[in-house]
């Protein structure tokens, strides 16, 4: 199953129609569309947007695999009154718990996000 199947059929699951994840996500409809027509997958910088819309964890996406939404341990949404220090020192632990692949990656989905408009 290709990534953009995953997505329709997770978007049928959670009653989500194309306009609705056009809407949330700030993706036209027009490419969202194209990914279903032209049986193509969403490029990266579209896939971190929408696992955070549908709360999925990226490999549910990706692979199929994982959790269908996104564990609790993986939020790092800062909550109210959390020090931010914590949160950058969880953060740090788990980039190093990562094999050399999947820093790069990483490094890559944070530059792609940093040159993101909100």
């Amino acid at each position: 199953m290709t990534i953009s199947e995953r997505l329709f059929q997770i978007m049928e699951e959670q009653h989500i129609s194309q306009v609705e994840l056009s809407r949330r996500t700030g993706i036209s409809t027009r490419t969202i569309s194209d990914w279903r027509k032209k049986k193509t997958n969403p490029g990266a910088d579209k896939i971190l947007i929408i696992c955070e819309v549908l709360n999925l964890d990226p490999r549910t996406l990706l692979a199929g695999e994982g959790r269908s939404e996104m564990p609790e341990e993986v939020s790092y949404t800062v909550q109210e009154g959390t020090d931010a220090m914590v949160m950058e020192e969880k953060i740090l632990y788990d980039y190093r718990e990562l094999s050399d692949a999947k820093k790069r990656r990483l490094l890559a989905y944070m530059n792609m996000l940093q040159n993101t408009k909100e």
